[in-house]
């Protein structure tokens, strides 16, 4: 049997230098790992302090950096493809999506949200609010709508009964979508006093279904945290 490698996982810190920290990719990265079932081991880095921990194989990248076996890897859809090039079947599980369509759905909604809370001119508000909103009634339609594996089950069903984007396990896909949504959950009720709708109930059953999985629950940072982080770069309402 081969020999299992040798992983060492860096992200951000959280405010206290020890927690996980806000950052998307750190977050998508740790849940990639849990998934596969492979060891490794986590450092948080006080990017405040404590950069100087990279210096000597990774001077001046951005978090999340990986080394395995030794070798640095710093680039997250890179480091992503590498683990499962390199971590997969019979050993470990396949995380690629089966309907390419799983990978794309929500793809522009942190963008949006992005815009819309960072928007300076508090006339265009609205409008971007707009945008944001139907980005995440488009991603709901697609919750929403029965994958074909599931019509073929039941090929009367009419809402999917599926967990997550792909079907009943969490994917690549759910590992880059999950962690944004969350912050636009969050950001958007505190600052703007609006979140996610609860009429957009296939966004909430997959955001449901994920708080139950230790994938996810177990990488999320704390609210507070998402909060602090936004707070230099969110206009205040008027």
């Amino acid at each position: 049997m081969a020999e299992k490698p040798q992983i060492q996982l860096f992200v951000k810190a959280s405010e206290d230098g020890e927690s996980m920290g806000h950052c998307p990719f750190c977050q998508r990265l740790f849940m990639v790992l849990l998934l596969k079932g492979v060891p490794f081991t986590l450092t948080t880095v006080d990017v405040k302090r404590a950069l100087h921990l990279l210096k000597d194989f990774a001077p001046g990248a951005q978090l999340p950096v990986l080394l395995y076996n030794g070798e640095p890897k710093t680039d997250t859809v890179m480091i992503e493809d590498f683990l499962e090039n390199q971590l997969g079947p019979p050993m470990f599980p396949s995380l690629v999506p089966q309907y390419r369509e799983s990978s794309l759905a929500g793809n522009d909604i942190f963008h949006k949200f992005s815009t819309f809370i960072k928007n300076p001119v508090p006339a265009q508000d609205e409008v971007l609010q707009r945008n944001l909103l139907r980005a995440l009634l488009k991603l709901n339609e697609y919750l929403s709508a029965p994958l074909e594996y599931e019509l073929a089950r039941n090929p009367q069903l009419r809402v999917s009964q599926r967990r997550f984007l792909d079907g009943d396990q969490l994917t690549l896909a759910d590992c880059n979508l999950l962690p944004k949504l969350n912050i636009i959950q969050v950001v958007c009720q505190h600052y703007r006093r609006f979140g996610i709708s609860k009429d957009l109930q296939g966004v909430w059953h997959y955001l449901s279904a994920a708080s139950e999985t230790r994938e996810f629950k177990y990488t999320c940072p704390s609210s507070e945290e998402i909060v602090q982080a936004y707070r230099s770069v969110v206009r205040s309402p008027q």
